[in-house]
């Protein structure tokens, strides 16, 4: 399994620093969540953050657009360093089109489900999408991990096979294992990932607990 440290649950003070600390680590990806306080009650990252660290690493950049009408900043965010963009399925009307918009920028595309939203058939995205992110919490301040979210990602894999899932909410050692077992690739990490001393030592822990 792959790991993608999230930056909204990490010390904004000393984010050069926590840079570093991902790189030393050998993350796989780093994680922004980027919020509009509509989509979710919440701002905590904006898009000045991404093209300031774009020059400290070279672990791609995923991003999470957390916002209604997300189409605007797509262009923007493929230019200031955004390896993959993500967006919500309940924030885009035409998400094939919004997808596409993605790829035509030179980034991979994906989509995300909130935890209240059933999956449809993914079969008309194939064109375009290469990752799904199945929140398995609710997307807002500490919210407990939904063990029923993994249900939903084992039937989605069957839908769509060849995408990247990802999990993302409440991940720590000690449910990241049932998560690989229902078919994810790769596990956002946030508050966990933060709370420990050290973050390589965090990351070994969990790819501990993922292997089983």
């Amino acid at each position: 399994m792959r790991f993608a440290p999230s930056l909204a649950s990490a010390p904004l003070e000393r984010l050069g620093e926590v840079i570093h600390e991902l790189d030393l680590a050998k993350v796989d990806l780093i994680h922004f969540d980027v919020e509009d306080g509509v989509f979710v009650p919440v701002m905590t990252l904006g898009t000045k953050i991404i093209r300031d660290l774009r020059p400290l690493t070279s672990i791609p950049f995923d991003i999470h657009l957390m916002m209604v009408n997300p189409e605007w900043l797509i262009p923007q965010l493929a230019a200031e360093g955004a390896d993959r963009i993500t967006v919500h399925w309940e924030a885009c009307p035409y998400p094939r089109r919004t997808l596409g918009l993605i790829v035509e920028h030179g980034a991979q595309a994906g989509i995300a489900f909130n935890p209240a939203t059933a999956l449809p058939d993914l079969a008309y995205l194939k064109p375009y999408v290469s990752v799904v992110n199945i929140l398995t919490s609710e997307p807002e301040t500490r919210a407990p991990f939904l063990p029923s979210m993994l249900d939903k990602l084992s039937r989605g894999r069957e839908l769509l096979p060849d995408a990247e899932w990802i999990v993302d909410g409440g991940i720590t050692t000690a449910n990241v294992r049932a998560a690989a077992e229902a078919g994810a690739d790769t596990a956002v990490v946030g508050r966990f990932f933060f709370a420990g001393k050290s973050l390589p030592n965090t990351l070994d822990l969990l790819r501990q607990a993922s292997d089983g």
